[in-house]
This record gives C-alpha cells, structure tokens and sequence, in this order.
C-alpha cells in the first residue's frame, strides 16, 4: 500500500505506510492544499500536524480533517521570547516592566497541586 505523502515543489511523491501505522505524522505542510491532499490520501488514518508558527487556527485545522496536532519545540520558543525580551529591557532600559506580565507563582504553583 503507498500514500501520497511528501511534497517536492508541490508535486507529491508515492512513499510506502509503515506497517501497524495509525497517525501520519506530517511535519512541514502549512497550506489549506497540502494538508487537505494528505488527510484525504491516508484516510482513514489520522494525521498529525507539527504546528510551530501562526498558520491556522485548531478549528481550521480540525475542520481540514486532521485529527492530531504537534507543537514540537514551539511552546519552549515562546518561553524563549518572553526570556529574551525581559532581559533585553534591563539591558537596554534597565527597566523591569516585562516582568511584570509574568504569570504569577500562585497561578504556575496552582498547576502543579494536588487534587
């Protein structure tokens, strides 16, 4: 059995499905097109897609047929961001205004409770 699975210059390439496979995971589509073309050749099997940028929403990509969702490394670079941008203002202004929109302990603290 084989699917169309990756995308060369949007010409899609014949590759074999591993045996037992239930998901294709799907790293590096981002267009409506190419997510519609890989949901719909694996069907019915489930499609993973690694999200790292703003290029849909959950709703969109639930309603393209994928039925799984990745971030990869993303939630850690936006950690990265918010780190970066605090210690670039006391370097640059020495101001701490950035630390002020952090999440308070209580709230990071409540995560991590006991039920």
């Amino acid at each position: 059995m084989s699917v169309d699975l990756i995308w060369r210059k949007r010409s899609v390439v014949s590759l074999p499905t591993p045996t037992g496979a239930d998901c294709l995971y799907a790293p590096g589509i981002r267009s409506k097109e190419e997510i519609v073309a890989v949901v719909k050749a694996v069907s019915p099997k489930a499609v993973n897609v690694l999200v790292g940028s703003d290029f849909a929403t959950v709703a969109e990509l639930a309603d393209m047929g994928v039925r799984r969702i990745s971030v990869g490394g993303a939630l850690a670079r936006a950690a990265w961001t918010g780190f970066l941008q605090a210690a670039n203002e006391i370097a640059q202004r020495g101001t701490f205004a950035s630390l002020g929109a952090a999440v308070p302990f209580a709230d990071v603290n409540g995560l991590f409770g006991s039920e």
